[in-house]
């Protein structure tokens, strides 16, 4: 993918040689937030290594990354936070003897870099990871970013309903909708401390269609079928 004339961007499979990057592409799009540290990064390459996406540069430099486990969703519950489902961003439960749901721990792109295709590029290399290991689907919990504004005047119910018949953009969902997702629950207390969102998410699915059933695309969030 071309940026300009001089720039192109690439995704890859995440290395021991990335971690300082990635850290660095953290502090620059959370710079109010702890970012990922040097152990849990380790942690992921040491357990999934295929499940770990960087987006470079033509410099080699970290501009987006997407960090990934495989879970059995049975053994959790819909309402469950971002801290149990990656074991607290350890990614120590991933399971990938019996799990059919690859979760979505973290998509980001450096926000100088935002605009150009680069989330796409790694929603696209999470969709081909899951066609590649014969996966079920894609489930994560997406922040309700822009929340916060309209908080006072509707509940988050509400909010994601609207968000869902494009009546409101929200900088998180609506492009992840827009990569083929659904809602298929409202939870809160998904993020602790989260100003953006105050704690809501949406849970999100995409479904490999190579291997999902009539009765998989049957779960769908009240809200979307208004």
């Amino acid at each position: 993918m071309s940026l300009g004339k001089a720039v192109h961007i690439a995704v890859r499979n995440t290395r021991p040689g990335d971690i300082d990057g990635i850290i660095e592409t953290c502090l620059e799009t959370y710079p109010g937030s702890v970012p990922w540290s040097r152990a849990q990064l380790e942690s992921h390459l040491r357990l999934f290594p295929e499940g770990q996406l960087v987006a470079v540069d033509d410099g080699n430099r970290v501009v987006g990354m997407a960090a990934s486990l495989i879970i059995l969703w049975n053994d959790y519950d819909i309402e469950d936070n971002w801290r149990d489902f990656t074991d607290h961003g350890m990614f120590t439960n991933h399971d990938p003897d019996n799990g059919r749901t690859l979760y979505g721990a973290e998509v980001m792109v450096r926000p100088s870099m935002q605009g150009h295709g680069i989330g796409k590029m790694l929603y696209q290399g999470r969709r081909e990871i899951v066609r590649k290991l014969g996966l079920l689907r894609i489930r994560a919990g997406a922040r309700l970013r822009g929340y916060c504004t309209y908080a006072t005047e509707m509940s988050a119910e509400q909010y994601v309903t609207e968000v869902v018949h494009r009546k409101i953009f929200d900088p998180t969902l609506s492009f992840q909708l827009r990569q083929g997702f659904h809602v298929l629950a409202i939870v809160h207390s998904y993020l602790r401390n989260d100003p953006e969102s105050l704690g809501w998410a949406a849970v999100i699915e995409w479904l490999n269609e190579d291997v999902a059933t009539e009765a998989d695309y049957q779960h769908r969030w009240i809200g979307e079928k208004d």
